[in-house]
């Protein structure tokens, strides 16, 4: 299983708003063959991992390790629970029940009602951290929200005055473009537009560029901006309009709502199982006074502001899950102690 994680892996970034998922199959205690989900759209892990078995005929005495229930519907590909029965597998050791409620258990019955054995929750928790946006997105009905900042170890993230200033060193700047990467969407608010000009791209790393969110209530931002160069999918949150160019959006919300929730509400309406808050404070700490923050990123660099300026984010009942370094920086990565996905089982 831990195999069949590492292969899941693989498709990150390439599968959304699907899962990431990675089979292994195993015949007398030897690998015939492994497969993962590699574009969404195209074959699933089953299907990869039994077309790369050279002999079909082993496959009714093999015992098959897929990191997320297999399907039982047809979406894009046929059910894959369809597949497993067709070739005979009998023995079938499964990480996480799918939450989605097109598949939710319905796959795991099928298997059984023929007779399989199924085997469910071997490396629970590691399955659902892999596909914690996946997970998030079925069972909270809204994105995955990671929040991000840097901070200078006085604890700022910005002047008060409004000019620019960079904190972070170069290598976290292309580890976040590696993220850019990996998740389908970024976020900032006005105040961040109007002062760096970001074009929220992947240009210091390969790979697809996420959809570019910008939160402008009452439409301040001047056309100029890269943000409206409609390089790549923008959407603007706002109360005024609503229009659709290509790759440019403006997206009308209601004013009698509460906003964080509407505008989350829109973002799963479209499928976009995961958000990258890139700033700046103001909308950092409404993500954080409404609860609906997942994770937090935090480079916290080694200078100091030695000057007022805007204060870091504060993080109420934050779990600390990791701590490492970034050259220079140190970078911290937080939990929401009150998000918690749900546990998977037998079916």
């Amino acid at each position: 299983m831990r195999r069949a994680l590492e292969l899941a892996l693989l498709g990150q970034g390439k599968v959304a708003p699907n899962p990431m998922v990675g089979c292994v199959i195993v015949h007398e205690n030897k690998i015939i063959g492994e497969g993962w989900h590699q574009q969404y759209g195209g074959p699933h892990a089953e299907v990869n991992a039994i077309n790369a078995v050279a002999d079909k005929s082993l496959l009714p005495a093999s015992r098959l390790y897929v990191t997320l229930e297999p399907c039982s519907h047809y979406g894009k590909t046929p059910p894959c629970a369809d597949l497993l029965i067709q070739h005979g597998v009998k023995d079938v050791v499964i990480c996480n029940t799918d939450p989605n409620p097109l598949v939710k258990g319905a796959g795991i019955r099928k298997l059984l009602a023929t007779g399989c054995q199924v085997h469910v929750g071997l490396l629970e928790a590691e399955g659902l951290d892999l596909n914690r946006f996946f997970f998030t997105y079925h069972t909270q009905k809204r994105p995955h929200i990671l929040l991000k900042w840097a901070e200078t170890a006085d604890g700022f993230i910005g002047k008060t005055d409004g000019t620019k200033l960079w904190i972070s060193n170069n290598l976290s700047k292309k580890l976040v473009h590696k993220w850019r990467t990996e998740l389908p969407a970024i976020m900032i608010g006005t105040r961040t537009a109007l002062i760096d000009n970001p074009q929220l791209n992947t240009r210091a790393w390969t790979g697809k560029n996420p959809t570019r969110i910008i939160l402008d209530k009452d439409l301040q931002l001047p056309a100029s901006l890269n943000l409206f160069d409609q390089s790549q999918p923008t959407l603007v949150y706002n109360y005024k309009k609503q229009e659709t160019l290509p790759n440019l959006e403006w997206v009308m919300l209601d004013k009698n709502e509460d906003l964080i929730p509407a505008l989350l509400h829109d973002l799963y309406k479209r499928q976009l199982n995961a958000v990258l808050i890139e700033g700046g404070a103001v909308l950092l700490n409404s993500f954080i006074r409404a609860g609906l923050w997942d994770e937090a990123c935090v480079f916290k660099s080694n200078a100091n502001l030695a000057d007022e300026g805007i204060l870091a984010p504060i993080l109420p009942l934050a779990l600390l899950k990791h701590v490492s370094h970034v050259a220079s920086d140190k970078l911290l990565i937080y939990l929401n102690n009150q998000t918690k996905l749900p546990e998977t089982g037998e079916a």
